[in-house]
């Protein structure tokens, strides 16, 4: 059965044990004992078990995790790890950052 907005706001922790609530597609809500919700994809990819943040709730609602969920699954299609691809992405916005910080630096000399 597919999450909705409702179940997701409701969703209460335990006082024992993180869960999960299942969406669709391999997509859970996963609800840790501190009240914290976060969004999880579970994929394969060259044959190993990987799991690939979505977001958190409130932060990202139920239907951007989707959107995000669409996308990801579209680059496991295309052979593109998402996690990889996320990190990659990560990495260049902060080599990025670090170029324009030395440039404003040298600006300055």
């Amino acid at each position: 059965m597919s999450l909705t907005d409702i179940t997701v706001k409701n969703a209460k922790p335990l006082p024992d044990r993180a869960f999960k609530l299942q969406d669709e597609r391999g997509m859970y809500l996963l609800v840790n004992k501190n009240g914290s919700k976060y969004f999880r994809y579970n994929y394969r990819f060259d044959g190993k078990r990987k799991t690939l943040a979505l977001g958190i709730y409130p932060e990202t609602s139920l239907k951007k995790a989707r959107i995000k969920l669409d996308i990801a699954r579209k680059q496991i299609s295309y052979g593109i790890d998402p996690c990889e691809n996320k990190k990659a992405i990560k990495a260049a916005k902060a080599e990025n950052c670090v170029g324009r910080t030395m440039h404003n630096a040298m600006d300055g000399m």
